[in-house]
């Protein structure tokens, strides 16, 4: 892995400020968010798509996101080079996972094999979106932590998003109508690849992350190096001592999926944030408020700065502003615990995206 960090750079973070210092502390999550990065968009890496492809891929999503700079850094990569013929067909995907990724379905991947994509790059497409949706996250929370100046100023706290209501999966699976804690199973709508075709190497890589039973693993499997990095770089975001409290992290990760209509997410997440802060209360109010209601309402002080917070990040394009973190700072949050609950959100924008696009939940 190389040693520059292009959130660093993009984000105009200043060596020996407490920011900086507070990377370093998370710095499992700082290199594997470059080390994701770099697997895919490395000259080497091996997807199916085309370097060129996904350059314009992330240029395109970064641009949804209203984040000049990130844009830029990709047109610069791409160097006036053109997009493939078949560009298009994955551009009408990408817009829908960057704006709506609940209202994709089994038939937007089915129509993506049928114009000849294989497997291996309908999960890459979809890393390489959501990727972007938590680099553009990301880094606007790094800049407002930082004191940098944003797009947007305009503070634009978005609404509880739709989830599925239909009550019967693809296959035909009794499906979850309603956010809750229940533990659910997931089936993805294009083949994960049995454990049994992969490599020894490979099988090795699975089996350290406990990924090898799960298939929402061995599907994202069929694109090894990004999910080595993104599984490294969830561990470094959520599973790291001192900082944001563990229970106000998987909060964070709650928040967005009900931002985003994730009723997979949120079940996990839920369940975790009401075991760890023994608020399940809260955390029940939290999952019943319906599409176009304040996911604050009825919270802590705390909490709802986090939740508004959170859910503002969690906007496409985001709208989170310095007079939230300003907020934050007021409640106690030191620039560690900020960085937390940026990177706890930003990786659900990442995280959603996938589960939503590629499979769905059944009871």
């Amino acid at each position: 892995m190389s040693h520059s960090d292009l959130l660093n750079q993009l984000a105009d973070i200043i060596p020996g400020t407490s920011l900086a210092e507070a990377r370093e502390i998370r710095e499992a999550a700082t290199s594997h968010a470059q080390g994701s990065y770099e697997a895919l968009f490395g000259e080497t890496s091996a997807s199916g798509l085309t370097l060129v492809e996904r350059l314009h891929l992330a240029r395109r999503v970064a641009e949804w996101h209203d984040d000049a700079r990130l844009a830029d850094h990709y047109t610069r990569r791409l160097a006036g080079k053109p997009a493939s013929e078949r560009f298009s067909t994955l551009l009408n995907h990408a817009e829908r996972l960057s704006f709506q990724p609940v209202q994709a379905g089994s038939q937007d991947v089915n129509a993506l094999t049928q114009a000849g994509f294989s497997e291996e790059e309908v999960v890459t497409l979809s890393q390489i979106i959501g990727f972007v949706a938590f680099q553009s996250r990301l880094l606007r929370g790094l800049r407002l932590i930082g004191g940098q100046p944003v797009d947007g100023e305009q503070v634009r706290i978005p609404a509880a998003g739709e989830w599925h209501r239909q009550p019967l999966t693809a296959s035909g699976k009794s499906a979850p109508v309603a956010f809750t804690q229940a533990e659910l199973n997931w089936e993805p709508w294009i083949a994960a690849l049995p454990y049994a075709e992969y490599g020894p190497e490979q099988q090795e890589t699975l089996k350290r992350f406990g990924h090898q039973d799960s298939d929402y693993f061995r599907l994202l499997g069929r694109n090894l190096p990004v999910l080595e990095q993104r599984t490294l770089t969830d561990k470094g975001i959520f599973y790291t001592p001192g900082g944001l409290p563990r229970a106000e992290r998987e909060l964070a990760a709650t928040v967005a999926s009900k931002v985003n209509g994730c009723i997979y997410c949120a079940s996990v997440h839920a369940r975790k944030a009401s075991q760890l802060s023994k608020h399940n209360e809260a955390i029940e109010r939290l999952l019943a408020i319906e599409p176009g209601g304040t996911l604050s309402d009825g919270q802590s002080p705390r909490w709802q700065a986090e939740i508004n917070f959170s859910t503002a990040l969690s906007s496409t394009p985001a709208s989170a502003n310095a007079q939230q973190i300003q907020a934050l700072r007021e409640l106690g949050l030191s620039e560690l615990e900020l960085l937390d609950l940026v990177q706890s959100t930003a990786f659900f924008a990442w995280a959603n995206r996938l589960m939503l696009t590629l499979g769905e939940p059944f009871n």
